[in-house]
């Protein structure tokens, strides 16, 4: 199959990848509200001759230790992910694809976040490219593949999973399961890039808790907000001190700070002149692969309990709602080379580089011990903004490489 045909085919489906993506914008499908989304999604997928398995997902899922919950009271019992198969005809190696539907609640700002509109080849909307793009890049290779009858010697496998934007509980399911391939592509937007080293994360839930008082009583109150000023010095000291000794790794030393602490939350107080008794801040520090989740959740507990007073030592509570180790595929490995190979080539411009953000690959690296990489088309520059896009252009320039890949990876 050459080059040629393949980009020929491409074209010719790119106007019903188009359709398929804007229709799938149009689903608001953020955390715990994927099931419309997901419906769509199933009927689409066996249009195009490949297996499509509902997974169901249970409550039970809630108790699991890698369970994340940054959005309370999520029930599960009738949600299900999508698992996809496309069978080969034997002998040849199995990849899994990875894409999540749900998306992140409209930016200020963005104007009809779920009508999808197109200008110049351009497709914004809530999810363009953070990740129904990729489940449209998805659809547009099985149906290439199809359009070329190009009968792969090994199975093209797709998770198509909830609640990625919220800790990945949709992928802890399926990793759960078991599953079994040669390689794993998770699709996010990549700008290019094979990421085959993605950073890990911790969100945080820290809770300061003071004494409440008038504002003319000094000495006699503690205001909860102060203390969660000088938490907030001890943690950026803390990510300070781990940032220096993370260095060394040779994808993420080109980035100043690939392991930021963000803020992103504090409740505090309910009238000026009062001290409030509670404080609550909510962030993510991220880690790189010389420290562990545990590791990093236990050191930010002792540095909040050895680098203030007394009284801040015993009076704040520390809980995590996400944890994500990093993960870590040598570069030298067969299928990020395969990728590279691919995109060569497709005549696509690709390189071996670091994820600077944390997403599901360490459930199919790390847990199921699938060789992982992530890669897509577009970029995570506009993900999660009121300007959120993506050119059709990227998706069929990444259809192209994928396509090249698995033939040459599974086999013909």
């Amino acid at each position: 199959m050459t080059q040629d045909q393949v980009r020929r085919a491409i074209a010719d489906l790119t106007p019903e990848t188009e359709r398929f993506l804007c229709e799938a914008i149009g689903y608001p499908s953020t955390p715990g509200q994927e099931h419309n989304g997901m419906l769509f999604l199933r009927d689409r997928f066996r249009k195009l001759g490949v297996t499509v398995e509902e997974v169901p997902l249970s409550d039970s899922l809630r108790s699991d230790p890698d369970y994340s919950d940054p959005v309370p009271d999520i029930k599960y019992d009738g949600r299900f992910n999508l698992r996809l198969v496309r069978r080969g005809t034997g002998g040849g190696r199995r990849v899994l694809f990875n894409a999540h539907t749900d998306v992140v609640p409209p930016s200020e700002g963005q104007a009809d976040p779920w009508k999808a509109r197109v200008e110049n080849g351009v497709v914004f909307g809530r999810g363009a490219c953070d990740d129904k793009g990729q489940v449209a890049l998805l659809f547009l290779v099985l149906n290439t593949l199809d359009r070329l009858g190009v009968k792969l010697a090994g199975d093209v496998l797709g998770h198509l999973v909830v609640e990625e934007e919220n800790g990945g509980n949709g992928s802890l399911a399926m990793a759960r399961r078991g599953e079994k391939a040669d390689a794993c592509v998770v699709l996010e937007p990549s700008t290019g890039a094979v990421f085959t080293s993605i950073r890990g994360a911790v969100w945080f839930r820290l809770v300061l808790h003071g004494k409440a008082g008038h504002s003319g009583q000094a000495g006699q109150t503690r205001s909860a907000l102060l203390m969660a000023r000088d938490a907030m010095n001890i943690l950026e000291k803390y990510h300070n001190d781990l940032l220096a000794g993370s260095r060394g790794f040779p994808l993420f030393d080109p980035y100043p700070n690939p392991m930021p602490i963000t803020f992103g939350k504090l409740q505090a107080g309910n009238w000026p002149a009062a001290a409030p008794s509670k404080a609550v801040i909510e962030g993510v520090l991220g880690l790189l692969p010389n420290k562990t989740k545990e590791q990093v959740c236990q050191e930010m507990r002792q540095a909040l309990a050895a680098g203030g007073d007394e009284f801040l030592a015993k009076n704040f509570d520390l809980s995590f709602m996400y944890r994500h180790d990093s993960s870590v595929l040598a570069p030298e490995h067969t299928l990020p080379q395969g990728l590279l190979a691919a995109a060569k080539s497709a005549g696509v411009p690709a390189r071996i580089d670091a994820m600077t953000a944390s997403c599901d690959a360490w459930f199919y690296n790390n847990q199921l011990g699938i060789p992982t990489v992530v890669y897509g088309a577009g970029t995570l520059k506009v993900a999660h903004s009121k300007d959120e896009q993506i050119r059709m252009q990227d998706i069929t320039d990444t259809a192209a490489v994928l396509v090249q890949f698995l033939m040459e990876y599974c086999g013909t």
